[in-house]
């Protein structure tokens, strides 16, 4: 079977000593081809661009802007009463995707608890996010995400971002599957992998429990690699792990991984 799952570097945990610009150069002279980052505002869009000439790599994933209150929204999307926030957020990074290029615009939610009025305000924000993405060519996801990592989630299972997916009707809305977050949550991966394969826009991947390079842990992604390319996936894997060590030291496991998984499916 051809190995069609590629890594890409998440450039908001990866070489957290650099600013951003240095951490996508970095990425393409580790061997990426692709980073993924959560945050680029700071940062005006051409300098970015320069960074991704410089280190001959696409950027495939953003996020929306958390709010004016940090860690303590953690997003704005589904807050009853703060749509217009949310919609200038959506707006703010909608528009730097089109300027970047950036394949993918993650619309995070905020702390709701997962509440049915906060529900109502996320797929009204997220239909909004749709089609303005849409004008582009660019994709919305969203993603689930373990309550113990991030207490007062709104999504807080696969079951109920497909759920979401489902009522928002949207060709261009799409799962974020991240393997860490899914397995403190919920375990079972392999199976909700395959019960969202049709809906996956991206996965991404880090070990249980410490967070850290993917090749150690409970979790065994040369089996969840093999078989997401035995689905048929052929997006991104998004290596969003804290590293142990320096970054660049600990890169080992993709050749380990990818050593790995060639045996597994010939």
């Amino acid at each position: 079977m051809t190995e069609v799952v590629r890594f890409s570097a998440n450039v908001g945990f990866l070489w957290p000593e650099l600013d951003l610009p240095d951490r996508i150069v970095a990425a393409g002279r580790a061997g990426f081809s692709a980073v993924e980052c959560h945050l680029p505002y700071d940062h005006p869009p051409d300098r970015i661009v320069a960074a991704m000439v410089e280190g001959d790599v696409e950027m495939i994933g953003l996020n929306t802007d958390p709010g004016p209150n940090g860690p303590a929204d953690f997003g704005l999307a589904a807050r009853p009463g703060r749509e217009g926030e949310a919609r200038a957020a959506i707006d703010q990074a909608v528009a730097y995707a089109d300027a970047i290029g950036c394949r993918h615009v993650n619309v995070v939610p905020g702390l709701t608890g997962g509440t049915p009025e906060a529900e109502v305000v996320f797929r009204a924000n997220l239909a909004y996010a749709c089609e303005r993405a849409a004008i582009g060519g660019r994709t919305v996801v969203i993603e689930p995400l373990s309550p113990r990592a991030v207490p007062g989630a709104h999504l807080r299972s696969v079951e109920a971002g497909l759920a979401t997916l489902t009522a928002v009707g949207a060709d261009n809305l799409k799962l974020m599957f991240d393997c860490y977050h899914v397995q403190v949550a919920q375990g079972d991966v392999t199976a909700r992998l395959r019960s969202a394969i049709e809906h996956l826009g991206h996965v991404q991947i880090a070990a249980v429990p410490d967070r850290g390079e993917p090749d150690t842990g409970e979790l065994d992604y040369r089996y969840l690699l093999a078989e997401l390319d035995r689905l048929g996936y052929s997006g991104w894997v998004g290596a969003e792990y804290h590293p142990r060590g320096g970054t660049d030291a600990g890169l080992g496991w993709r050749d380990r991984l990818a050593t790995s998984r060639t045996e597994d499916v010939e």
